[in-house]
C-alpha cells in the first residue's frame, strides 16, 4: 500500500508563519494557539503547509491506514482551511452559530478567521478533539 503523500516535516510553525504576509500570519498564530488549547499539543507541520495538532491513527473502510492530526490548518489563498472532520461540523444549530463559512468533507472554510464567533469555533474544535 502506498505511503501517505502528506507527512509530518521538521519545519516548525514558527518558521511557517514567519514566511506568511500578514493579515494571514496573524491569523494563523491565533488559530495555532485556539487548537492547541483544544488539544493540549503543540503545533507541528505536515507536509509544507498545514499545521496540525495531536495525533490520531485513521483506518478507513478501504483498510487504508495513516497516521494524521486530530485538528488542523491550512492558510490558503482563498480561505483558511480547518480540518476538523465531518463528526464535527454535522451540528446544524453549532454550524449556524458559526458566522461566515463554508463546508466540505470535514473540512471548515473561513475567508477570515474574524468572520467566525469565537466561543462557536472554539465548540467546534472541542468537538472535532472529543470525536477524533
Amino acid at each position: 500500500m502506498a505511503a501517505n503523500k502528506t507527512q509530518a516535516t521538521a519545519q516548525t510553525a514558527a518558521d511557517f508563519f514567519l514566511s506568511l504576509d500578514e493579515p494571514r500570519r496573524s491569523e494563523c498564530e491565533r488559530l495555532a494557539q485556539l487548537m492547541q488549547l483544544a488539544t493540549g499539543a503543540a503545533p507541528r507541520m505536515w507536509g509544507a503547509a498545514i499545521v496540525g495538532f495531536g495525533e490520531t491513527h485513521l483506518v478507513y473502510d478501504s483498510g487504508r491506514a495513516l497516521d494524521w492530526f486530530k485538528v488542523g490548518f491550512s492558510p490558503r489563498k482563498a480561505a483558511l482551511t480547518l480540518y476538523l472532520g465531518a463528526e464535527a461540523l454535522d451540528d446544524a444549530a453549532l454550524m449556524a452559530k458559526l458566522g461566515k463559512h463554508t463546508t466540505g468533507k470535514g473540512c471548515l472554510y473561513l475567508k477570515r478567521l474574524d468572520d467566525a464567533d469565537p466561543a462557536t469555533l472554539e465548540a467546534l474544535l472541542q468537538r472535532s478533539v472529543a470525536k477524533g
